[in-house]
């Protein structure tokens, strides 16, 4: 794991995202959040924080697994709601996206519909996290982490669906340290990343290589203004792999942006 870089004031930046999640609350006249729980290290240090910033009463974990998410991910989230002392909510929403599948007149395994139906299971459970926000008077805090944001790994209104992104500044390498250093297990902060969105879903199916060298890559290309050859110089990555991720972060700046207006306001 590359850690060059990387390095952060942990405990400043724990008080950074405190008071950013209390600021965003208090003005929104808020009563606490909304987090989707997924067993993973991005949605768990999310939780954490969130925890330090309201206290525990003030934070709902929100389970939304399929009939094919992987028994420790529910397990791995569960233990993590209970570490924490955040209450929970526990939705199967296979019934709910078979559904959509159903009304759509497509086949849940035919694989030319398999990114359509994915983006439909992300979508399904922002729709879940904002049906809890709303009879709570809570915000949807948003887990989506640089690394991803930055190449658009994400679903337009499904996981990027949120009122908050606390941890939206931090590359995956901070994530998992930073967790690390908030005493989350090392099993949640070290898993390997995956929406789970279709079975055996892994991140690595989809971003252009793995976060210890896309970490690199994006900071030398976003952070310090590196050309594409100089970066896969000092990455010793294929150039090939560097102008995707700068492909990735041009096609997906629509999904970092408000949309398009005649006027702005």
């Amino acid at each position: 794991m590359p850690h060059s870089g990387f390095d952060l004031d942990w405990d400043a930046t724990v008080q950074e995202i405190v008071a950013f999640i209390r600021r965003i609350v208090t003005e929104a006249e808020a009563e606490g959040v909304v987090i989707g729980l997924s067993g993973g290290v991005d949605s768990s240090l999310v939780a954490a924080l969130s925890v330090k910033a309201l206290g525990k009463e003030k934070v709902l974990g929100i389970l939304l697994p399929t009939d094919f998410t992987p028994a420790q991910d529910i397990q791995d989230a569960m233990d993590l709601a209970k570490l924490f002392e955040i209450r929970t909510e526990c939705i199967m929403i296979t019934p709910i996206t078979a559904s959509f599948a159903k009304a759509l007149k497509v086949e849940i395994d035919d694989s030319r519909v398999r990114i359509p139906l994915a983006n439909i299971v992300s979508r399904t459970r922002m729709i879940i996290l904002y049906h809890y926000a709303n009879t709570h008077n809570y915000l949807v805090a948003g887990t989506g982490d640089r690394s991803e944001d930055l190449i658009g790994y994400f679903t337009k209104y499904g996981d990027g669906g949120a009122d908050l992104l606390p941890i939206s500044h931090l590359y995956k390498t901070q994530v998992r340290r930073l967790a690390e250093y908030l005493g989350i297990p090392s099993r949640m902060a070290f898993k390997p990343s995956s929406p789970q969105l279709y079975p055996g879903h892994k991140a690595t199916d989809e971003i252009p290589i793995d976060y210890d060298k896309l970490d690199p890559i994006e900071r030398m290309l976003f952070d310090e203004k590196l050309s594409p050859l100089e970066v896969a110089e000092k990455t010793q990555v294929d150039i090939k792999v560097v102008l995707d991720v700068l492909r990735r972060y041009r096609s997906s700046a629509h999904k970092r942006r408000y949309p398009p207006m005649v006027r702005e306001w």
